[in-house]
């Protein structure tokens, strides 16, 4: 009799939970955005993607910002990801996240590469000069605005902790701006940054790219990326997936009372295929640097 009553309880359990959403109302699928710069910059750039999937796919799509050092702790809440390439190998590893797209902005397109900066005037042009003096590196969680840059300095030979003066994450938003802000004013020596923001903020006119020198350039690996989780049968995958890689300029939402360009809303040039093997580089360098998914204590 106890043995059926379990059984009663587990398959009133089962028949709740596997049910479908009412009649007329729509299942709701959480995409979660990594927080780049700012929760508000987020927002404006992904809205209307959101919006436009929602669309596209028939399919009722939320939109859920998340800060990077948050991302694993809300993983399980989500049904798509939208992160860099440091969170998606933890995610893949821990949580069965499977890669779909990878985003293009920039010169490298769905690659980032991490460089390390200094002004010209500072005489330095090598990692070697590096010894002894202070540095701004990008969140911790950044593969090119903080992995990379310690990878290349370990790889020299150069000990962060113990060969560097002092080194320092600025808090608050638009971390990498104020990487490239604190070398430019002199308060720090050299800066690690991803290059994608170097060139965004000279096009901006924010900075003279001439006053700089890149003192060392790491190898260019996969950055943003849309992933699934394992909540999300694989025909709905694969349209998200076809719905991204579709993705031209030419492409339109009503969003806000206008009509904008999903693509140019959202400051990338489109969407590309992505294997998870594309990600072995990231994996080995957070290997180098005792970094997640494999640091060991």
């Amino acid at each position: 009799m106890k043995k059926f009553s379990i059984f009663l309880v587990f398959s009133l359990f089962m028949a709740v939970s596997c049910s479908p959403p009412p009649s007329g109302e729509m299942e709701t699928y959480r995409i979660g955005y990594m927080i780049c710069n700012s929760e508000k910059e987020t927002l404006d750039r992904f809205q209307p993607l959101t919006k436009y999937l929602s669309e596209k796919l028939g399919v009722k799509f939320e939109m859920v910002p998340i800060h990077t050092n948050e991302y694993m702790r809300e993983v399980d809440t989500l049904h798509f990801t939208h992160t860099n390439s440091l969170l998606y190998i933890m995610m893949h590893r821990f949580n069965g996240v499977e890669i779909l797209a990878a985003e293009k902005r920039g010169s490298w397109g769905s690659l980032s590469q991490g460089i390390i900066l200094a002004l010209k005037q500072s005489g330095i042009r090598s990692l070697e000069d590096l010894r002894g003096k202070d540095m701004i590196f990008g969140p911790m969680l950044a593969p090119t605005g903080f992995m990379s840059q310690v990878d290349m300095l370990e790889q020299s030979g150069i000990d962060p902790e113990e060969d560097l003066a002092f080194y320092t994450i600025p808090s608050g938003s638009f971390k990498h701006e104020k990487v490239i802000y604190g070398v430019m004013f002199e308060k720090y020596d050299a800066g690690a940054i991803p290059i994608f923001d170097f060139e965004t903020m000279a096009e901006e006119g924010k900075i003279d790219p001439e006053e700089f020198v890149i003192v060392a350039k790491a190898p260019p690996i996969p950055y943003c990326n849309f992933g699934v989780t394992q909540k999300v049968d694989e025909q709905l995958a694969a349209r998200f997936k076809q719905a991204l890689v579709s993705l031209t300029m030419e492409d339109t939402v009503e969003f806000n009372g206008e009509t904008v360009s999903v693509l140019g809303r959202t400051l990338a040039e489109g969407f590309e295929d992505i294997s998870d093997s594309d990600f072995d580089i990231v994996r080995d360098m957070a290997r180098r640097t005792n970094m997640p998914p494999y640091q060991e204590y």
